[in-house]
């Protein structure tokens, strides 16, 4: 093996150009492949910029020329030599780099390389637990870099933004105390309070309004967060957001905030304009015609509610939900009358997976005449009452559900969005922002048998909603608001509660006695009796935000080290055990039955 011995490293291999023509240069990364062409040698150079063709010639440095006969994928290499046009028809105009090449007279092997256990030259479908294993050749990959550099260029604007705008970076605790409301925490022992456990910080929303009681008014920071819940694909055991909060002010101007920001981040990054102000929607509005309180709104296939038209028709199953105060709602797909028999059958196994009991629908022919098994139940003017509500025309196929309110909501949201997908109604690229406001403040758990925060319970009720809160909490709406990108929730933040009375109303309704809450939230409780100003605040799923911005599947594809779905590091292989001498420190004992899987 060699030594770089002095060797400096003058360019990367993505910033050669025909401007570089004729320069001495040295270029050191990874090699992604090789190509013998009888005498000649060809090698593509890789480091994290991009990619530089280098060319060993024996008569340049025979020398060289005879160490790339050895060369192999992903050998760590550093060239010297001569930049040169490419000969004609040999030029790739698909890289920057593609018109040059690097005529070698000095080479130097810095490091061997194993054969990777997957190909790092195309993007291609690998297991996720190969790629988690093997985690620092996943992050060879130009697509990874991209995902990565992305994420630092989002940050790096994000800082320059808000300290632009007078805010104060402030670092939270990550050792605090558990208030278990919402997801599990992770528990920490502590070794000097035996007994005693610290918890990992589901975010920093304490800790934050303390700081704004401290009259620093304005506050951010990108912060790991952790929650021990089931993971899907956009989350993770520890995560990160941009976290805010800020005195003196209402829901239009976080709005406003927001708003600019995300206009930079798009415009810095992407070099796409996004239009602002962003579309509002509250939480009914949202949940009737989309049935999600995080719609995607770059399409239609709106829902719509043709509950009092069923309500008096001949099909006796629509006739029993209305009676029993469930809907039934119906969505027109537009132009899909060619689905097949089999797209009804897969649909309807679609919806029944999701729990409904069933998906009727309906074609309109070309005659205007109705195709589908539930036709005969409709008179003559209930067909004209719903093809008008519906919008309906030829060549439209209509869907309906018929459930409790929630459940046929969630249902036809979801098979609005299946529909998408199968007929690629949005665009790659395309983005979509919408505001939802004005969600519940609290809704009944029906295992727990009380109210529980729908976000957290220092969220404020709407002032006109107040006196609400002790005889009809279900009724109140909240001062939160939550930002949603492509049907994806990124973000969700409110006004706090800053007066200690509304504070304890609140936990009143939430079933959270005196003693509880004192011993929960104590310290907040008194600081709110210290003159704490009207204050509010937002969070962002950066590692969200960042997946939609680079067009990603999952957040995992723009974390550097995520855990697997089952919360597991793959490269590290934690979690792991510890030996017996540090749970005696900690005071704990293995005693536990281990849980069947």
């Amino acid at each position: 093996m060699d030594l770089m011995d002095g060797l400096k490293r003058t360019h990367d291999c993505y910033s050669l150009t025909e401007t570089s023509l004729n320069q001495e240069v040295v270029l050191m990364g990874w090699v992604l492949r090789r190509r013998d062409h009888g005498g000649l040698i060809f090698i593509d150079l890789r480091d994290r910029k991009g990619i530089t063709q280098v060319v060993f010639a024996p008569e340049v440095h025979d020398e060289s020329h005879q160490k790339a006969h050895s060369l192999r994928s992903e050998y760590v290499i550093a060239v010297k030599g001569i930049v040169r046009r490419r000969p004609e028809g040999m030029e790739n105009p698909k890289i920057k780099t593609g018109m040059v090449e690097v005529a070698c007279r000095d080479l130097r092997i810095l490091n061997t390389s194993k054969t990777p256990a997957f190909s790092l030259d195309e993007e291609g479908e690998i297991s996720e637990n190969l790629r988690m294993k093997y985690r620092y050749l996943d992050l060879r990959r130009p697509h990874m870099v991209e995902g990565i550099i992305m994420r630092h260029r989002v940050c790096q604007t994000m800082r320059s933004y808000l300290n632009s705008r007078d805010f104060l970076e402030i670092e939270t605790p990550v050792l605090t105390r558990s208030t278990p409301e919402g997801a599990r925490d992770y528990l920490v022992p502590s070794r000097v309070s035996p007994g005693c456990f610290y918890a990992l910080p589901q975010s920093p929303q304490l800790y934050k309004q303390i700081l704004m009681v401290s009259g620093l008014e304005r506050y951010y920071q990108i912060v790991k967060c952790f929650r021990d819940e089931d993971l899907r694909a956009d989350r993770q055991p520890e995560f990160t957001q941009l976290d805010m909060e800020m005195s003196f002010i209402d829901e239009d101007d976080i709005i406003d905030l927001i708003e600019g920001l995300m206009r930079l981040l798009f415009k810095e990054t992407l070099g796409k304009e996004i239009r602002t102000p962003f579309k509002k929607l509250t939480f009914q509005e949202a949940m009737d015609r989309f049935g999600t309180d995080r719609p995607d709104t770059r399409f239609g296939l709106e829902l719509r509610d043709i509950s009092d038209i069923a309500a008096v028709c001949g099909l006796k199953v629509f006739q029993k939900v209305v009676s029993a105060g469930g809907k039934v709602k119906a969505i027109n797909a537009k132009g899909m009358g060619d689905l097949s028999r089999k797209d009804l059958d897969d649909l309807t196994g679609f919806a029944i997976g999701l729990g409904a009991k069933g998906l009727a629908w309906i074609k309109i022919k070309e005659d205007g005449s109705w195709q589908s098994p539930v036709a005969k139940f409709f008179s003559e003017e209930e067909k004209t009452a719903i093809r008008q509500r519906l919008d309906a025309a030829p060549g439209d196929i209509l869907f309906f559900g018929a459930d409790r309110k929630s459940a046929v909501c969630r249902v036809l949201g979801e098979l609005r969005m299946e529909l998408a997908r199968r007929r690629n109604l949005v665009s790659k690229g395309e983005f979509g922002f919408i505001w939802i406001t004005e969600f519940p403040l609290m809704e009944y758990d029906e295992n727990e048998e009380r109210f529980v925060s729908l976000h957290h319970p220092f969220t404020a009720p709407m002032n006109e909603d107040l006196e609400m809160l002790s005889s009809e909490p279900a009724n109140v709406r909240s001062r939160a608001y939550d930002l949603v990108l492509n049907g994806v929730e990124i973000g969700g933040g409110s006004i706090r509660i800053h007066q200690a009375p509304v504070q304890e109303a609140v936990f009143t309704a939430l079933s959270i006695s005196e003693d509880e809450a004192r011993d929960k939230f104590g310290f907040l409780l008194e600081a709110l009796e210290y003159g704490a100003p009207p204050h509010g605040g937002i969070a962002f799923g950066l590692d969200r935000l960042v997946m939609l911005m680079a067009g990603k599947d999952t957040i995992r594809d723009v974390m550097a080290f995520p855990k697997t779905h089952k919360a597991q590091c793959l490269l590290t292989h934690a979690p792991a055990n510890v030996s017996m001498a540090q749970l005696a420190e900690l005071y704990l004992k293995p005693d536990w039955k281990k849980v069947p899987k």
